[in-house]
């Protein structure tokens, strides 16, 4: 099971709550969660999943939530990105492949800033 976290903060834009909601409104059953992308195929975005199409283990570490939707990352992306906040936003574009925003002219997108704490 994944572990928290305590350093890094995360917060979503209006745009990206607005997208978060409308997803919600057409899959209504499953629960969502959110999952950093490392990069490779569909860059470094957020990947927004229904719970059971992308299985969270032990090598994932709980960023928080964003609209009620659990956020995780790859614990090894974790180690590196710590003292890094991120800021969830959507914007105009195609999800990534797997990706619940796919389809919808709209994707998510990750901005950050890196902290010295």
């Amino acid at each position: 099971m994944a572990r928290e976290q305590d350093e890094m903060k995360l917060d979503a834009t209006e745009a990206a709550l607005d997208l978060l909601r409308d997803i919600q409104s057409v899959h209504h059953g499953p629960r969502l969660l959110f999952h950093q992308s490392g990069g490779c195929c569909d860059g470094s975005a957020p990947m927004l999943f229904a719970e059971g199409d992308y299985r969270i283990g032990d090598s994932d570490v709980k960023i928080g939530e964003i609209g009620g939707v659990p956020f995780y990352m790859n614990a090894d992306q974790y180690e590196r990105w710590k003292h890094t906040d991120l800021l969830i936003d959507a914007g105009a574009g195609r999800g990534g492949t797997f990706s619940l925003d796919n389809g919808t002219g709209r994707r998510f997108l990750t901005r950050s800033d890196v902290c010295i704490r």
